[in-house]
């Protein structure tokens, strides 16, 4: 609608009249002020208090409100290159304690477009960074409570709007770091919560969807919330209005910001209809045939926790997807299970039992930690979590993650980035970050989420950038291609071809064979160290490019990388 007299920077809210029946899935109550959906702006960030969980209570002087902006000139969008390193962020956490970021700038968007952060990234060689969520968010309504913050941004309340802790400048300011960073040759990711709301289960806040028609954005049964997101709600992402809503939101990213691309959250609700999830489901043939959005970066976090929610593999083919095998399986082969070095062989070698079907070994988005769950070094310290700090009774997080206590992060950082397709690091495990083994760290924003800049591992990030360079040094050897018994075959600990019945030993050795050269690639998690047995071409011998075992760190976990040359 229009209305007369309205100019960019006015406030305003929405009030929506209508029966009041939670039974029949009606939530009408026109008391509460509500956000518009498509606002840009908001004037504070959101807070939770009692009053906007109760019907009948005046929310205005609680709520955020919408603020009128005018309309920015629309980018051409640029066509993104194809990840080689993608660094997962949390905004606020990454800078609040960098010391060459000013104090003004800590914790924004703007930070990363300092030349310190930009130094870094490409010292790592990350060409991608994906930044958790920015949208508004509220806190969950337990956390006020314990005193606590949601430091993520996974419950949002806004789909356009950036929550004004993270960008003062608001639009203009992710606009003006997308520019900076595209122009040192970095895509930028926004991870997108679209399978809930923030507003929650019955009991949860009236914020914007629930007031303006509850049964027609939520997916409901019996008048109750499906909670395939395990958050209380989940939007109905098949009803077209729904589907219009997401489609516009993502378009509003990359047309007024440039950004590259999408991280789905629990991506498998939004592929969701009454019976299941659909691979064909209709938001996902709208952004494939969009012409914005088609051409964009797209990634699944393939699960969710309703029925039949894990979908890892089965999302459309331009869709790349977190492959949570890759880092489980990882992990095992370093803690020493039976039968490991199987399943290692299929992770390094791009994971072709999931992603033969999509034809590129690039979809597996392959990682070791994630934003959730351990960080790299704490799972290399902690056989349990310690999530007290939580305020829950170390009831929440995951009870049983692979860990693997004893190993060391050179080997599995090695591992995954000498692996066939697209490698994910989380900010600081590059560095040895650690949460104090808290593994569900979405409730500190404080010094147990923010990076320590000043007591980073300086040597580990190094290797990290060494590794990148030479992971585009064997362009040949990674290609994205599947591995085939006409280039490749593995070895045992005996230098003979890999025998897969047996599990005694956790050493493992690829050797690709390409049109220039041959390369081994070799892997030991042995409790002592275990060279490299593998004989060279007659008139030939083994050059060592690169080990993780190196200057004055040692350890019998080790991966190393061997070019065969004519011997002297």
């Amino acid at each position: 609608m229009f209305v007369e007299g309205i100019t960019e920077g006015q406030h305003y809210g929405l009030r929506a009249h209508g029966l009041y029946d939670p039974a029949a899935g009606h939530h009408f109550d026109h008391h509460k002020l509500l956000l518009d959906p498509y606002a840009r702006a908001i004037s504070a960030p959101f807070q939770y208090a009692p009053p906007l969980s109760r019907h009948g209570a005046e929310t205005a002087h609680l709520v955020a409100k919408a603020i009128a902006t005018a309309d920015i000139p629309a980018i051409q969008p640029r066509t993104p290159h194809q990840p080689r390193l993608i660094y997962e962020l949390n905004v606020r956490a990454f800078t609040m304690r960098h010391p060459d970021v000013p104090n003004a700038k800590r914790g924004t968007i703007a930070a990363l477009a300092e030349p310190a952060i930009i130094k870094h990234f490409k010292s790592i060689g990350a060409d991608t960074i994906e930044l958790m969520p920015i949208s508004a968010w509220i806190d969950e309504r337990h956390l006020v409570n314990l005193g606590l913050r949601n430091a993520w941004g996974y419950n949002p309340v806004s789909f356009f709007s950036i929550d004004p802790r993270l960008a003062p400048g608001g639009l203009t300011e992710l606009r003006e770091t997308v520019s900076m960073l595209h122009g040192h040759g970095i895509n930028v990711l926004l991870d997108v919560v679209f399978n809930h709301t923030g507003e929650g289960d019955a009991l949860g806040p009236c914020l914007s969807l629930r007031g303006l028609d509850n049964k027609g954005y939520y997916r409901l049964f019996h008048g109750a919330y499906v909670n395939d997101a395990g958050t209380g709600n989940t939007l109905a992402l098949d009803r077209p209005h729904n589907v219009n809503l997401v489609v516009d939101a993502l378009r509003h990213w990359v047309t007024a910001c440039g950004v590259d691309g999408f991280r789905f959250d629990l991506a498998t609700v939004v592929g969701r209809d009454g019976d299941g999830f659909d691979p064909d489901a209709p938001l996902f043939s709208e952004i494939n045939t969009d012409p914005v959005l088609s051409s964009r970066i797209l990634i699944a976090e393939p699960w969710d926790v309703g029925p039949n929610g894990y979908q890892l593999g089965n999302f459309p083919a331009n869709w790349y997807e977190w492959n949570d095998r890759y880092r489980d399986d990882v992990r095992r082969f370093f803690r020493g299970d039976g039968w490991s070095a199987n399943a290692l062989a299929t992770r390094l070698a791009g994971s072709s039992d999931i992603f033969t079907s999509k034809g590129r070994p690039s979809r597996s988005i392959n990682f070791i930690a994630a934003h959730d769950g351990f960080t790299l070094a704490d799972l290399l310290k902690y056989d349990h979590k310690h999530n007290e700090m939580n305020g829950e009774g170390n009831r929440d997080g995951k009870n049983h993650e692979v860990t693997c206590i004893g190993s060391n992060a050179r080997a599995l950082l090695a591992t995954l980035l000498l692996s066939r397709g697209t490698p994910m690091i989380t900010a600081g495990d590059e560095f040895g970050r650690t949460q104090k083994g808290n593994n569900n760290a979405y409730a500190q924003d404080n010094e147990i989420t923010w990076l320590d800049w000043d007591h980073a591992d300086h040597t580990l990030a190094e290797t990290v950038g060494r590794l990148m360079i030479l992971r585009k040094q064997l362009a040949d050897v990674l290609e994205d291609k599947f591995l085939t018994n006409g280039n490749a075959t593995w070895y045992g600990a005996d230098g003979k071809p890999k025998n897969w019945d047996d599990s005694s030993k956790r050493i493992l050795t690829l050797v690709v064979t390409t049109n220039v050269r041959r390369i081994a690639i070799h892997v030991s998690a042995a409790p002592s160290p275990i060279p490299m047995a593998v004989p060279s071409s007659p008139g030939h011998n083994w050059k060592e490019l690169f080990s993780t075992n190196e200057a004055t760190f040692n350890h019998p976990h080790v991966v190393s990388v061997f070019m065969e040359q004519p011997a002297l």
